[in-house]
């Protein structure tokens, strides 16, 4: 039986549950929470993802508790309960990254988040150092998102990587699904001054399995920008690219990891763009196959 049943936090807001998982009320034996963290100031196209939580919890609601390509029960194994949205502040960057690293850090149990833009995606690695010092990072986009700035400022959705290298954070860095047009061909070249191993979409399209050998191991974060799909399977997205990954392709990508996951987000989901809700269901069933890779490697 559950024990979690309300949530009575002031921290938190919540309107409905991910994959009708109970509300957090106390996080006993609890190993895995779904959270929402719903902030899209840092954007540099098309607004929409601070409603991205609330649109992957609706399209959550088909998810069945046993998954039969990982053969794990993930939300009962895990315990699991939806930790509600962190009150991001909508205008102010720097004081919602605060904030969600707080919050963040008082989770004692492995975040799946759903944002949001990427920005998110520093504060919360933050707030993983505070408990595992650095960890890895597996890194799933359209874009390299280790720009040192967008018109002058210092925290957008396409910085956030660089932070968190300058900030010393992180050990391994993987990206994969990188396409599209670049402002400069010193975009490649950045990639290897930051000793980060960067995969294109035609590396994961012709020489999948070279990729994942390349997947680090231990302790590793994962962080998904929906973008990495193709906009015909994912449209509800803020910078779109053409050419990407297929939701099957996504879905088997994310059951073959191996590693220790600590934490893992699907950003970017932009509701407004959506169409008949695919993206944001897709962002929902990614989170399930992590919960679910996740509770496999915590059973005999």
């Amino acid at each position: 039986m559950r024990q979690l049943d309300a949530l009575k936090s002031p921290r938190f807001t919540q309107i409905s549950t991910y994959g009708r998982l109970p509300i957090c009320e106390e996080l006993v034996n609890v190993k895995a929470v779904f959270l929402g963290i719903p902030f899209d100031d840092a954007t540099t196209y098309r607004p929409g993802a601070r409603f991205g939580p609330s649109a992957i919890r609706q399209g959550s609601r088909l998810l069945r508790p046993y998954n039969q390509f990982v053969d794990i029960h993930p939300f009962d194994t895990l315990n699991m309960c939806d930790a509600g949205d962190v009150n991001a502040i909508p205008g102010y960057i720097e004081d919602s990254m605060r904030i969600i690293e707080e919050e963040v850090s008082k989770i004692n149990a492995i975040p799946f988040i759903a944002g949001g833009d990427h920005s998110i995606t520093l504060p919360v690695l933050r707030a993983m150092y505070k408990t595992y010092g650095k960890v890895n990072l597996v890194h799933l986009d359209s874009h390299y998102d280790f720009w040192d700035s967008y018109w002058g400022k210092k925290y957008t959705h396409g910085t956030w990587l660089r932070r968190a290298l300058e900030e010393g954070l992180l050990k391994e860095v993987v990206q994969m699904g990188i396409r599209g047009s670049l402002y400069s061909k010193d975009d490649i070249e950045d990639s290897k001054r930051l000793k980060i191993k960067s995969f294109t979409i035609r590396d994961l399209k012709y020489k999948l399995e070279e990729v994942k050998k390349q997947l680090p191991s231990g302790k590793t974060y994962v962080s998904i920008d929906i973008d990495v799909v193709d906009p015909a399977f994912a449209p509800g997205t803020g910078t779109p690219e053409v050419g990407g990954l297929t939701s099957f392709d996504i879905l088997e990508i994310v059951r073959s990891f191996k590693f220790d996951i600590i934490g893992f987000d699907v950003v970017e989901v932009s509701p407004p763009y959506d169409v008949s809700e695919i993206t944001s269901m897709l962002a929902a069933n990614i989170l399930y196959e992590g919960m679910s890779v996740l509770a496999k490697s915590t059973t005999p």
